[in-house]
């Protein structure tokens, strides 16, 4: 673990890294994304519902003041940017809701579609909610699904959830997979409720994990990207507790300020 950084060293780290600021992920994918969710693309829509009627032009209007993307709808190609004030924002916000967690020694379940990059962090925070009381909460192992060939997949595919010290991913013949369904979280749960065990009381994860977690109505944290637009409507509309904007696809280094940002402020550390 690193040495944990103040807000401006964290911000720092984030923009020289693209984590925040300008990000690798291009406006043209950002853009398509959102499409795709205000479309009923179930792939973009993470399992979250909405009550709503969103056009293009409100997602976007959205982002930019949620993630902090540029605003213009004639911005069409480039680069385009994550407000690491609002990402910092979003990491204390967490903080607190952990720290919360702590002192109530809740059930809290983590979860991520991004195994490669973002796995290691949450095992980091289940490990110190662990220590603290908190029952990490796993289920359904094994559980496994046909994906149908989006994104550039052959199908058919299957996806098999398993836990790696608490921390639940999809597999394919055991190598960790991204995925943006919410089909392993909403099987977890169910499993949790045949058994007659209790759901979480908090979800921190991304992806279709935190948006199904979010729909069954479970107090959910989420992490996105700029071009994953669905947790931020599930905010707005009250489904999501809290989603942190930040580039997803870096090394799990590069994650590790933000971790041990995370475990200070929530007295974890």
């Amino acid at each position: 673990m690193v040495t944990p950084p103040s807000r401006a060293e964290l911000i720092e780290h984030m923009v020289r890294t693209g984590i925040a600021g300008q990000v690798d992920t291009p406006r043209e994918n950002n853009l398509k994304h959102y499409r795709r969710l205000v479309e009923g693309d179930p792939y973009y829509q993470f399992g979250l519902t909405h009550s709503d009627e969103w056009s293009y032009s409100d997602v976007l209007s959205l982002m930019s003041k949620s993630c902090g993307v540029v605003a213009d709808e004639n911005y069409r190609w480039g680069i385009d940017t994550i407000d690491p004030d609002r990402t910092a924002d979003a990491l204390e916000a967490l903080a607190d809701r952990m720290a919360e967690a702590a002192r109530r020694r809740e059930r809290v379940m983590f979860a991520t579609g991004h195994p490669k990059n973002l796995l290691e962090t949450y095992q980091v925070w289940a490990s110190a909610l662990r220590e603290r009381g908190c029952p990490i909460v796993t289920a359904a192992g094994g559980f496994s699904y046909e994906v149908n060939g989006y994104e550039g997949e052959v199908p058919p595919e299957r996806r098999v959830l398993v836990w790696e010290e608490g921390v639940g991913i999809v597999v394919d013949n055991l190598l960790p997979r991204h995925s943006h369904d919410p089909f392993a979280m909403q099987a977890a749960l169910a499993a949790l409720a045949d058994a007659g065990q209790p759901w979480p009381q908090l979800v921190i994860a991304d992806h279709g994990f935190a948006g199904a977690a979010g729909e069954a109505g479970i107090p959910a944290i989420g992490f996105a990207d700029s071009n994953d637009p669905a947790l931020f409507v599930g905010e707005y509309e009250g489904k999501i507790h809290t989603t942190v904007p930040l580039d997803d696809g870096y090394l799990t280094e590069d994650y590790l300020p933000l971790c041990a940002y995370v475990l200070q402020r929530s007295g974890l550390l």
